[in-house]
């Protein structure tokens, strides 16, 4: 394996491993009462400051971006920050476990993308890699038997999954941002993306404050681990492997919070989430495996 794959496969890997600890974190500041957008808003605002600090003053980047730099990381800024939204809303109408399976359609939507737009050659086993995952994703639900899926709830998550999948092929894909140095990607995806929640928020009208140091802990842990850490992997990822592969790794997340929802949660495993889970490991194993463009 080429050296600039096997740093793609890992940071992939990192970013979906990442992205699996949100619920660590976002469960005990639902608990102590703050909303999706002030959780939000806190996450990308303590993010955005910890990681400008350190690319200024360890690593001394400048953030001098050019017209179409702005535009373009404006854009797809907005974009992500509508695929986090997108899918909060859809917890409102449908079991957050339906909803985030159904979510896991994006890879798909990304292989599909690439393929159709782009013209990129999707290989037999990564549709299959593809197939094994989702099922497995399917079979990790563990939601009650006869559960209805709302409409509402159904568009909002198939909204969140395409505006993703958009955002990891336009990060592959665009004119604009191939030449933008990655570390400068990630602070201004962070940064505007702020925009967005300031004005779900009303412009701080609507912002609830952080009651107590638990909760300033639960927005660091937040801003470092699911954000900072997997936006900054996950872009490297897309960069090296592709979006399609970088997709299919994030399978991984699932799991990891699965782990986590078992080890802090007192969450259970059946041998369905069993089945699960090793479906999802061979469709991963299979896209490391695979060679083929």
């Amino acid at each position: 394996m080429k050296s600039d794959t096997a740093k793609g496969y890992l940071n992939g890997i990192t970013a979906a491993i990442g992205y699996g600890t949100n619920p660590l974190f976002a469960l005990p500041l639902y608990a102590n009462g703050l909303g999706v957008n002030s959780v939000l808003f806190y996450r990308y605002l303590s993010a955005t400051i910890i990681y400008g600090l350190w690319l200024k003053l360890f690593k001394q980047i400048s953030f001098k971006i050019t017209f179409k730099e702005f535009l373009g990381l404006f854009l797809f800024a907005v974009i992500f920050a509508y695929s986090d939204i997108f899918i909060f809303e859809a917890f409102k109408y449908m079991d957050s476990g339906l909803a985030c399976t159904i979510l896991f359609v994006y890879p798909l939507i990304v292989a599909l993308i690439s393929k159709i737009i782009y013209k990129e050659n999707v290989s037999r086993v990564i549709w299959l890699a593809l197939a094994l995952v989702i099922s497995g994703i399917c079979l990790l639900y563990n939601g009650q038997e006869g559960l209805s899926i709302s409409l509402k709830g159904l568009i909002y998550v198939l909204l969140g999954a395409v505006s993703y999948a958009i955002y990891m092929v336009g990060i592959k894909h665009s004119k604009i941002l191939k030449q933008t140095d990655n570390d400068k990607l990630v602070f201004y995806v962070m940064l505007f993306g702020l925009s967005v929640y300031m004005c779900n928020l009303r412009f701080f009208a609507d912002l609830q404050p952080l009651n107590n140091w638990f909760c300033f802990l639960c927005i660091l842990g937040l801003a470092i681990l699911p954000t900072i850490i997997s936006l900054e992997t996950i872009t490297r990822a897309i960069r090296y492997i592709g979006a399609t592969r970088t997709a299919i790794l994030g399978a991984l997340e699932p799991i990891t919070a699965l782990f986590f929802g078992v080890l802090l949660f007192n969450e259970t495993i059946s041998l369905k989430i069993l089945a699960g889970i090793i479906l999802v490991i061979f469709g991963v194993t299979c896209v490391i495996r695979n060679n083929e463009a």
